[in-house]
């Protein structure tokens, strides 16, 4: 496993992390399953974790803090997220930072999170939501500065909504803010216009979330494909947006190469950018986490091959279904 240095917090960590939404409580995981799936990670060397309170309530935060436990000496990175006190996910322009995110609820969730994970210090504490308008609001600021300096966070970070990777650049500006987890694969490359120079600019970290575009860069959807009743793809793949990705991914599958799959693909366009620190593949198999964590093996894509990539960006704009 092969790795990055994480921003101006000068810790190096795998460049392929663990993206531990699905064992929060979706249709079909299992603790038993999710927690030998991490086991397995961390003795291939992933050392980088993101989960969230909003991952089951807690649930995703608690199976974590047993790796931690299991694993104490490993110097696993824990990066979790504050959900929106309205429970709005994306957050809309309309919204106000001090109904979303006042002082004493960032205070009252970071306290949870660290309960949920058994540790005295968050590595990295992340906006589950964020709107470029309230980057100079006080309550925010205040909290980031005051968990800081009481050495029970040790980074903060906004996570950018789904298809505007541009609504966080006056906030880093700021200075407050470690690092920003955007969106970013083969269809999604919008963060290299204006996200990742600035990034690089101001040494943010980044982290590469949805390598797979939730799904469709896995190249196993068809247009009849369906989900458990619970599951949020249901949603997300509307029939307009389930057919048009399918489509986009046949159009991809000539470019595989030989011996390799088109997840593989997905992962190694990520790792081909400086920019990004560590990329989050959601994991809850054995058989995936081997599979996603090979890709860190130090060799590059073939430049014509990334060329030929990147005609395949698929510029969108946020919709009634693309929460």
């Amino acid at each position: 496993m092969f790795q990055r240095r994480f921003g101006r917090t000068g810790r190096q960590v795998s460049e392929v992390g663990y993206g531990m939404w699905g064992m929060g409580g979706w249709p079909g995981s299992d603790d038993d399953e999710s927690l030998a799936s991490l086991r397995l990670a961390v003795e291939l060397g992933c050392d980088f974790f993101d989960t969230a309170y909003a991952y089951g309530e807690g649930h995703s935060e608690r199976l974590l803090g047993r790796l931690l436990r299991d694993f104490p000496d490993r110097g696993l990175y824990v990066a979790t997220k504050i959900p929106p006190k309205n429970r709005v996910w994306p957050s809309r322009a309309e919204f106000r930072a001090e109904e979303v995110f006042p002082y004493d609820y960032i205070c009252e969730y970071a306290e949870k999170s660290r309960a949920n994970l058994g540790v005295e210090r968050i590595d990295l504490l992340q906006f589950h939501v964020w709107e470029d308008s309230w980057s100079d609001a006080e309550p925010w600021r205040r909290a980031v500065d005051d968990l800081k300096a009481r050495g029970l966070v040790g980074g903060f970070g906004v996570s950018v909504n789904r298809w505007e990777p541009e609504n966080c650049l006056k906030t880093l500006r700021t200075g407050a803010v470690d690092a920003v987890q955007v969106i970013y694969n083969i269809f999604d490359q919008a963060p290299q216009d204006a996200l990742f120079p600035l990034c690089r600019e101001l040494d943010v970290a980044v982290i590469a979330r949805v390598p797979f575009d939730e799904g469709t860069l896995t190249g196993t959807l068809t247009k009849t494909t369906t989900w458990p009743a619970g599951d949020w793809r249901n949603t997300y793949f509307v029939k307009e947006n389930l057919e048009a990705s399918v489509d986009r991914a046949e159009a991809l599958r000539p470019l595989v190469p030989d011996g390799m799959t088109m997840p593989e693909l997905a992962l190694r366009f990520i790792l081909d950018e400086p920019a990004v620190a560590t990329i989050i593949p959601g994991m809850r198999k054995e058989k995936h986490v081997r599979a996603n964590l090979a890709a860190s093996d130090g060799r590059p894509l073939d430049r014509a091959l990334v060329d030929a990539l990147r005609t395949h960006r698929w510029d969108r704009k946020p919709t009634r279904w693309s929460q």
